[in-house]
């Protein structure tokens, strides 16, 4: 039975792996047996370069930006290069602008869809070329619970999120046949950089884990479970899903 969920030797990329939710993703695929590539935009990566040789995890890191279209270009073919394969997509880098959305600006919108929805197909274009040659491959997005509801002050991110969605079912649609899995975990509100404005705030806190069926926020390591189900055989005849990981908010 573990070797259900057993992932040794497979090559995964997390892009925005470098803190929070990826770099959780990161090292628990890497705790899982597999080999791992990281892209964020920073030019620093040595945190967790340091955590992946630990676990004697092989590690490539590249640097992009990932809003830059031309930065996007031949991603997934230095990860061939590197590994020789690709086995697994967990498109994870967001972020979140704050603002009215009377005031939103235009710039910030752009850059939200260009991050959280054109990139991710951009990536998953790009691996499932070699994926249907191989025969399979795991592509993961990152859905959110504002993927289902409206929220205050980050229409752009709710709206990227929510066509997420769409975009995972369309993609499991077209490439179930050739083996390859497209599914997303969709969190709630977890204890990262993205929620400190809320964990920061006690009033808003305790507000909102008030709502939480779970009574809590969640802690980074509990995105590693869910995501070594879509990652894994285990997860085989799992196509177009979105996996909620929210304490039960949204069963509310």
């Amino acid at each position: 039975m573990n070797n259900l969920f057993d992932v040794t030797g497979q090559v995964a990329l997390i892009t925005g792996g470098r803190r929070g939710l990826g770099k959780a993703m990161a090292l628990g695929l890497a705790e899982a047996g597999a080999k791992i590539a990281v892209v964020a935009s920073s030019d620093n990566a040595d945190e967790l370069a340091a955590e992946l040789r630990a676990l004697g995890a092989p590690f490539l890191y590249l640097q992009a930006d990932l809003t830059e279209r031309d930065q996007r270009k031949g991603l997934i073919d230095q990860v061939l290069a590197h590994f020789g394969r690709i086995d697994i997509l967990v498109n994870n880098a967001g972020l979140q602008k704050r603002s009215p959305a009377v005031d939103y600006p235009f710039s910030v919108w752009d850059i939200d869809l260009e991050l959280m929805l054109t990139a991710v197909l951009d990536l998953s274009q790009q691996a499932a070329r070699p994926m249907t040659i191989q025969g399979s491959g795991k592509i993961i997005h990152l859905a959110s619970i504002s993927s289902f509801q409206g929220a205050r002050q980050i229409v752009g991110y709710a709206t990227a999120k929510h066509g997420l969605v769409g975009l995972t079912k369309c993609l499991a649609n077209e490439w179930a046949a050739q083996g390859i899995n497209v599914n997303a975990i969709a969190p709630g509100i977890f204890e990262t950089e993205m929620a400190g404005h809320v964990i920061a705030d006690p009033a808003k806190s305790t507000e909102l884990r008030g709502r939480i069926p779970a009574g809590r926020f969640g802690s980074p390591k509990d995105i590693v479970g869910p995501l070594l189900f879509l990652a894994s055989e285990a997860s085989k005849h799992v196509h177009g899903h979105v996996l909620l990981v929210d304490g039960g908010w949204m069963g509310r």
